[in-house]
């Protein structure tokens, strides 16, 4: 039986859902310590003095840290990946003699319990110089860095033809202003470390709530002056990421020092405040595009100028607006490009990648303008799409932009975009929906149906590693460079190992996320932990497989053509009651000599290195209706048409989808964080910054098709971003047709009850505001 394929239960679930998860709030160790950190109340300030004295008196205090304590540890983190046209700048563990937003760590304050922790924390003395803050993407701002006079981060353009002559050139010409706001990821289980210093072997190991264990190992080693060996890094159950734990942040420094310096174990825990706080955000962005189309509605030029606020620093350099630059064509073809940014430092939280990274505001852009063609050709606006679509016979396309990492173009590599648009449009019963909310209108009702496709950049490199071992009790042990946040992870790699092994998911242990099961790894973010982590996991199991027959036919005397497995087993088909088990050939393997032909153990160890990146395609359809007393949308009916090529498991991809879309209704009526004009957080519960609930969720109907990429052996397309980069698009078309001609355009993300008001036809709101 082939399991790759099959609606396999999660084999996690059980162990999940009966809170036997072991998360790093979990961990307790002998003697461990508890730290609380002092954050900056200002957005801009220099830091006077510090008078630690009275914390460090309050009993159940051990240690009080301010970045003069840090040493060589202080430097600033690594930028990860660099670019040729960042002007870059980074946190350290602690703020040294400035502060650059408000919760910028200045402090670390370890006490026998937290509790005498948090009390010392009030006891820390910091005077501040408060200074101006840059606030606004707005050139003149008060300089975030004093060597970097004009907040600018970075300046990047990318080209596709000559747009000028294009644009001249065009039938019609139009332009548009679009905005999106600043959302984050919100993981159940928020930020945490626990850091243990071994002296006797000079050894550290951390748990670290983290989507990059290995990238914590390198960061450690390189600021604290530890060789590879001596950091070990553990990121066991994650309860969440979407983004937010992408990044090494300070504390996955300070909290290892710590434990160093006090040689004893440290926990620190980030309460919920603290991630409103200081975890990483996403998202602001604000447009300037100008088009040119023709009468048929097809493309023939486009422009697109955006700003992007990357908050104080660039940790992960210029990746997200590279992105968006990046993927603004989605999957349309369109002969002339012009695609910039300015990237800006200003006085808030840095901005990093964020569930979709960057794509959210590309997908946005491109079918704003769609919905803008159709309104100004009189077609309809999945017409427009199919006309404008990426064919399957025009596949691999070239989009002729620079992919995010310089090192090719996009290439679509396969697919058949107006085929799923199609599937999605007949699934939804497009036209039927349409008449019927038309008829919804008719009647005073604000019904509306909308649609958008999208490209997702999934399964990136630069490689992905895994080992397979079975142990001489015949346990087979899958470990993986990627980690898992709660996706799955354990059942997709075990069913690709299973398959691999002819035995089943269940026979297969999956470790994820620690340094020790495999040497090098890079992480779970941008839909590639089953891309490149199961094509490596794909290619070791089949090496061990092949070393197992191998060792079989010898221990039984045959040819390897004559070998039958049974599971765990092989058995001579001419004797079948001869037969040795994947225990008994461990065994074997583990006293391997050179007349065996074999390396010592029955394992594997496989890195795949992917040639190109991978990109899934899709569509949604979406019928809503706007509340104009409540100013309220309720989502009626979603539909979804998905090609992520192979799927592993069907289950696993539709929960993927499922809550991509959630996420995505979120970032487009629900969640935005905002600052004062001063820098300070106005969302920082969630009464200020609303999640989408259950009852904001709709029932979704998903359609697959499955078009193999060349790209990898499986020929798989990651999924963990797709379903919620056209949210926005889609439910900003559906807004629109439900408003009609008269009512506004939607222009700007996230659309809250007082934003939806604006849209109502001039009618309907002098009605509303008559009583």
């Amino acid at each position: 039986m082939k399991f790759v394929g099959d609606r396999y239960l999660r084999k996690e679930d059980p162990r999940l859902l009966t809170g036997r998860g072991r998360y790093v709030g979990d961990i307790a160790l002998p003697r461990m310590l508890h730290a609380v950190l002092l954050r900056s109340p200002h957005a801009h300030a220099r830091i006077v003095r510090v008078d630690a004295d009275r914390a460090r008196a309050h009993p159940g205090v051990v240690d009080v840290v301010t970045f003069a304590d840090l040493g060589a540890a202080g430097r600033g983190l690594p930028i990860v990946p660099p670019h040729a046209d960042l002007r870059g700048r980074n946190f350290a563990a602690l703020a040294g003699d400035r502060v650059r937003f408000v919760g910028e760590p200045v402090a670390a304050i370890v006490a026998e319990n937290r509790y005498a922790a948090e009390d010392a924390r009030e006891l820390v003395e910091v005077e501040y110089e408060p200074l101006a803050s840059a606030q606004t993407l707005e050139a003149g701002a008060p300089a975030v860095h004093d060597d970097i006079a004009d907040n600018l981060a970075g300046r990047v353009t990318l080209t596709r033809g000559d747009v000028e002559a294009a644009l001249r050139a065009a039938p019609r010409v139009a332009s548009l202003e679009l905005r999106i706001g600043r959302g984050g990821g919100q993981p159940m289980e928020t930020r945490g470390l626990v850091a243990d210093w071994n002296p006797a072997l000079e050894q550290l190991t951390v748990w670290a709530s983290s989507q990059v264990p290995h990238q914590i190992r390198q960061f450690v080693g390189e600021l604290l002056d530890l060789a590879p060996h001596q950091v070990r890094v553990i990121a066991p159950d994650v309860g969440g990421g979407f983004g937010a734990k992408l990044i090494v942040y300070p504390e996955d420094v300070l909290i290892p020092f710590l434990a160093r310096r006090l040689a004893r174990p440290v926990r620190w825990l980030e309460d919920r405040l603290e991630h409103m706080l200081a975890a990483t955000q996403e998202r602001e962005q604000r447009h300037e595009v100008t088009i040119g189309f023709d009468d048929a509605g097809r493309l023939v030029a486009l422009r697109d100028h955006f700003v992007h606020d990357t908050g104080a620093y660039t940790p992960r350099g210029l990746v997200v607006p590279l992105l968006t630059a990046s993927m603004l064509t989605g999957p349309y073809r369109i002969p002339a490009v012009e695609s910039s940014f300015d990237s800006r430092y200003t006085h808030r939280v840095p901005v990093t990648p964020y569930r979709g990274a960057g794509q959210p505001q590309a997908v946005f852009v491109i079918e704003r303008v769609l919905d803008l063609v159709a309104r100004e050709t009189g077609r309809d606006r999945a017409e427009v799409r199919l006309a404008n679509l990426v064919r399957a016979e025009d596949m691999p396309w070239d989009t002729g932009l620079p992919n995010y990492r310089g090192s090719g173009h996009v290439i679509l590599d396969s697919g058949d975009p107006p085929s799923v648009v199609r599937r999605a449009l007949e699934s939804a019963r497009y036209e039927a929906l349409g008449a019927e909310a038309a008829a919804a209108r008719a009647r005073g009702r604000l019904v509306g149906v909308g649609v958008a496709a999208y490209v997702e950049l999934t399964g990136v490199g630069p490689f992905e590693s895994a080992r397979v071992r079975v142990d001489p009790a015949g346990r087979i042990t899958a470990f993986s460079g990627v980690s898992t946040q709660g996706q799955g992870l354990e059942t997709t790699l075990a069913q690709v190992a299973a398959d691999e092994l002819g035995v089943t998911p269940a026979d297969v242990t999956v470790v994820t996320g620690d340094t020790a099961g495999v040497e090098h790894g890079v992480g779970s973010f941008a839909s590639r932990a089953a891309v490149v982590g199961g094509n490596a996991v794909a290619l070791a199991a089949r090496e061990v497989s092949a070393k197992a027959r191998l060792l079989a036919a010898r221990a039984l005397g045959c040819a390897e053509a004559d070998l039958e497995q049974a599971g765990a087993a092989f058995a001579d088909r001419r004797r079948p009651e001869r037969r040795v088990s994947f225990a008994d050939l461990s065994r074997l393997a583990g006293a391997a000599t050179a007349a065996l032909g074999v390396e010592p153990g029955l394992e594997s160890t496989r890195v795949f290195q992917p040639t190109d990146i991978t990109y899934s395609f899709g569509a949604q359809v979406a019928l809503v209706e706007l509340d104009p007393l409540s100013a309220c949308v309720r989502i009626l009916g979603f539909w979804i048409g998905h090609d992520s090529g192979r799927l592993i498991n069907p289950l696993v991809v539709e929960g993927q989808l499922q809550g991509a879309v959630a996420l995505g209704i979120g970032s487009a009526l629900l969640e935005e964080i905002r600052y004062d004009e001063s820098g300070q957080l106005l969302a920082g519960t969630y009464m200020d910054y609303l999640l989408p609930t259950a009852t904001d969720v709709p029932t979704m109907v998903i359609d697959h098709l499955e078009t193999l990429s060349p790209l990898n052996p499986l020929g798989l397309k990651g999924v963990g971003e797709s379903g919620a980069l056209p949210v926005p698009a889609v439910l900003a078309s559906a807004i629109e047709d439900a408003v009609g001609p008269r009512g506004g355009r939607v222009t700007r993300m996230p659309l809250g009850p007082a934003r939806l008001l604006e849209l109502l036809p001039p009618s309907l709101a002098e009605a509303l505001d008559r009583g």
